[in-house]
């Protein structure tokens, strides 16, 4: 299947249907009672809404989703963007369209949220050994629209799926890929001997099918050294000689995967993979980023190939360049010494895990024209603050800070509806999107 195919539209209407209330953190008081699509087309303003807050800028979204789309189809790459970063079916569909796959995912729980908007393409970047998760699945499988592909790393992870698919009676087989793993890393099988034996097992079973070879590399480097590039290439070199080893197994019947790529190495992913693309047309060579939607001011920000910045390589670039597309705003509640204010957003609020938020700008009141904040920088963050150190500026009590965030993936699950607005220069709330963590 191509990356222009069509993989239908997700049952999205509740969500315009919900009605908001004070148990939505940050949302304005006006909106109470009303639906999502009552307050929207209200034309609300970020202004209204209260501090702590992260906003997400659509116009930035739109530009990462067509970047994404067009890149991975000019190196001949399908794209299965790892939903687990947003949980938000609103951004799954805007993923969809631009002309993705499907959706991956990383546990049962996800993937049944997923089917309950009808997502009918699936990858599980992981394994599934518990009965109830089986049983689950197997009755999902009835429907014969669902694609899904899950991992093992093991023989034993196929002995506990065969056991608790056939006490389901599963109408088919369960696509599996063989997970590949390294020494350090996370999950997978860490020899290629211990791979083809997992991929022997599996093909040979009646209730689990053989569907390729899949794996992660970001978890083997963090940055963009010549030694973690070095590391990140021949752990996909191994993958594709796995998948080489593995082709007398495949049944010649169905999809065939070979995936890897996070946010941060997709353009290693392509150098790796093109040879053995462009001789083997027929397996569906598969990106899984996830976090491009929105981007973000930090760790992408240095490692992506696609950073605006545009420090990194990545090949030919006519599809253009990555932009931060979320930003927290807190706003300052003390000032109890010189060079240090205290903002009403901490951990609960923002990421921190892959770095603390940087102060951008400020302004004396949310929709006033915002002003560069230079020399500042948060110190440290507790659950609901965080304390700006400031450099020659000053900032008054009561007056609002727009922060880059680092990390995606742990911005969205601190939000139950996060609002989009116009753009950065735009302050219109066009949408609310709301997660499922």
């Amino acid at each position: 299947m191509s990356m222009s195919a069509a993989t239908g539209a997700l049952r999205l209407e509740e969500l315009g249907s919900e009605r908001l209330s004070a148990r939505d953190k940050g949302i304005p008081a006006r909106a109470f009672g009303l639906t999502v699509d009552e307050f929207l087309a209200s034309e609300p303003r970020l202004s209204e809404f209260w501090t702590p807050l992260v906003a997400l800028d659509n116009d930035a979204i739109e530009n990462n989703l067509r970047v994404m789309a067009q890149w991975s189809a000019s190196h001949g790459l399908e794209l299965m963007p790892h939903g687990k970063t947003t949980m938000a079916p609103a951004l799954w569909q805007r993923q969809l369209d631009a002309g993705s796959l499907g959706i991956t995912l990383a546990t049962m729980g996800q993937v049944r949220t997923a089917r309950t908007f009808g997502l009918n393409s699936i990858m599980l970047a992981n394994a599934v050994v518990h009965d109830r998760s089986l049983r689950y699945l197997a009755a999902e499988l009835a429907d014969p629209e669902f694609r899904f592909v899950s991992w093992a790393d093991s023989v034993a992870t196929i002995d506990e799926m065969e056991r608790a698919l056939r006490a389901a009676g599963t109408p088919r087989p369960v696509d599996v890929c063989v997970e590949l793993g390294a020494e350090g890393g996370r999950t997978g099988a860490r020899t290629i001997a211990e791979a083809v034996e997992v991929a022997e097992r599996a093909a040979a079973s009646d209730v689990v099918r053989l569907a390729g070879v899949a794996g992660y590399e970001g978890s083997l480097a963090h940055d963009r050294t010549e030694a973690s590039l070095d590391a990140v290439r021949a752990y996909l070199r191994r993958q594709v000689e796995l998948h080489e080893s593995l082709g007398a197994l495949y049944d010649g019947e169905g999809e065939i995967y070979v995936t890897a790529g996070g946010s941060a190495y997709f353009d290693v992913v392509a150098e790796v993979y093109a040879d053995a693309m462009a001789a083997d047309e027929g397996t569906l060579w598969t990106l899984r980023s996830g976090a491009y939607i929105t981007h973000d001011d930090g760790f992408y920000r240095r490692v992506s190939p696609l950073d605006e910045g545009g420090s990194q390589g990545a090949g030919s670039l006519a599809s253009g360049r990555f932009r931060s597309g979320m930003r927290g705003i807190a706003r300052v509640v003390s000032h109890p010494e010189r060079g240090l204010a205290l903002l009403d957003g901490g951990k609960r609020d923002f990421p921190f895990d892959e770095g603390l938020p940087v102060p951008r700008q400020s302004a004396a009141h949310l929709g006033d024209e915002w002003s560069a904040l230079e020399g500042a920088s948060i110190l440290a963050m507790n659950d609901q603050h965080s304390y700006l150190g400031l450099g020659e500026q000053d900032v008054a009590l009561g007056s609002v800070v727009a922060l880059g965030l680092s990390h995606p993936c742990t911005t969205f699950d601190k939000w139950h509806y996060l609002p989009v607005v116009a753009s950065q220069d735009d302050d219109r709330v066009v949408d609310l999107v709301r997660t499922f963590f």
